[in-house]
């Protein structure tokens, strides 16, 4: 567990290269569609265990499931295929691109072991059933939009926390939707 001092969300991009670095360990490639979903759960298993969020930013409700639109903007030059980069940030007084902060957290670096030990080998496919679990953070958004009107797409981290539980179940291989290439917003 991290100490007792204040520990601030870390920069998405930052966690989604420690998630990578960890799958590339242990043999895994993943496109930028999976990476979203793994990034999610590792946010929301993260939530439950620390009570605060792993990532900065915000999570939004795409067609396939959840997507943090900072990463998905820094990979989505690879498509479909595996990533092959680390994300940068831009030094805004140099223009430079430069390597972000390591994320040294050990609750950040468990909680994403965790999750690519039970998810990282599903298909694509299977996680984005996992992420539409019918009571689940990303359903409960886009049902509330249907029936709101104008509520917007983003998956708060209070309701992550609510909600997360619902996306427990019969872990499978098999998808309902197969495997789809990218993600779109729904709006």
């Amino acid at each position: 567990m991290a100490s007792a001092r204040t520990v601030k969300p870390h920069d998405a991009r930052a966690v989604a290269n420690l998630l990578l670095q960890r799958a590339t360990v242990r043999g895994m490639k993943m496109s930028n569609l999976a990476l979203q979903k793994l990034l999610y759960f590792a946010h929301g298993a993260y939530l439950i265990r620390t009570g605060r969020p792993l990532v900065s930013g915000y999570f939004e409700a795409w067609r396939y499931g959840p997507v943090h639109p900072l990463v998905y903007e820094t990979f989505k030059d690879q498509g479909a295929r595996a990533i092959t980069k680390t994300a940068t940030r831009t030094d805004w007084s140099t223009g430079q691109e430069v390597a972000l902060d390591r994320v040294v957290d050990q609750d950040a670096a468990d909680a994403i072991d965790q999750i690519l030990t039970s998810l990282g080998r599903l298909p694509v496919g299977r996680l984005i059933d996992l992420s539409h679990a019918p009571k689940g953070p990303w359903a409960h958004v886009v049902n509330e939009a249907r029936t709101r009107g104008g509520l917007g797409i983003r998956i708060s981290d209070s309701v992550t926390i609510e909600r997360f539980r619902f996306l427990k179940g019969t872990v499978s291989t098999e998808s309902r939707l197969g495997d789809p290439v990218e993600d779109t917003p729904l709006t």
